[in-house]
């Protein structure tokens, strides 16, 4: 039980960890002994996080698009010069796109599901011989792919392409943990709800009164992030397979809720 959440030792990858949500998850694995890959496309700020997380253990920092099978394989070939097995991969990069209906156009739904959902499936692809090599039956690799409540409720924001793309990413999760789970390797996700982001402007800039219609009243902080991440990577999250862990404050129940009086 000691151990329970342990990953010391253990080698990750974190994507999208130059900021926001991939950078809470990255620094929480680093404070508990993991080492950490963190990617993003900009590499001026992807360096400047990777300086700030290395006063937490050993980071990383591979610059690379995600959004295009190109800059997965680039990426996965640096990992590889570096690692012969990977033990958790959190495919955390992501994009929004907010427009009115009769004007949302191709580029912004491409862009969100192309990093949402596509990107997600072929770095795990990709990467799959690194999660076997580590993997064992006693102590299975890890995949963790972040969703969000927008994949599981309507928000009132015309973001079609990432509602979209959030839920079907949570149905990804769950056809992959099955194939994956084979090879000994987990597969789950995480449902974030509020929390301070460049994605999330709205909890980052209007907190309290984001937090005024949560049931929690406060948005989410970084160990709440941290704290999910390493459960299902942890020896503690072995038996979660194919599940998506909420992380809301209760918001989603809010909305739930609302909708059953509306209906």
């Amino acid at each position: 039980m000691k151990n329970l959440f342990d990953v010391s030792g253990k080698v990750a990858v974190v994507t999208g960890g130059s900021s926001g949500i991939g950078a809470m998850m990255a620094r929480g694995l680093l404070e508990n002994g993991a080492k950490v890959y963190i990617t993003a496309r900009k590499e001026e700020r992807l360096q400047a996080m990777q300086q700030e997380l290395s006063q937490y253990g050993e980071c990383v920092a591979i610059a690379a698009d995600m959004s295009k099978v190109e800059g997965i394989e680039a990426f996965v070939a640096a990992v590889s010069e570096q690692e012969n097995h990977l033990d958790i991969l959190i495919n955390n990069a992501g994009a929004n796109w907010a427009a009115p209906v009769d004007q949302f156009p191709e580029a912004g739904w491409d862009k969100v599901m192309d990093l949402n959902v596509k990107s997600i499936f072929f770095l795990t692809q990709a990467l799959a011989p690194k999660l076997r090599a580590a993997a064992s039956a006693d102590r299975p690799a890890k995949v963790i792919n972040i969703a969000s409540v927008d994949g599981q409720m309507v928000n009132p924001q015309e973001t079609y392409s990432y509602n979209a793309s959030k839920a079907a990413l949570i149905h990804l999760t769950k056809r992959l943990s099955l194939r994956l789970i084979e090879d000994h390797i987990c597969v789950t996700a995480i449902a974030p709800g509020a929390f301070a982001s460049d994605m999330n402007v709205s909890a980052r800039d209007h907190a309290e009164a984001i937090a005024a219609r949560i049931p929690a009243r406060r948005i989410g902080r970084g160990e709440d992030m941290a704290g999910a991440a390493i459960y299902l990577a942890s020896r503690a999250g072995d038996y979660v397979v194919g599940q998506t862990v909420t992380v809301d404050g209760g918001i989603s129940l809010v909305h739930a809720s609302a909708s059953m009086e509306d209906d």
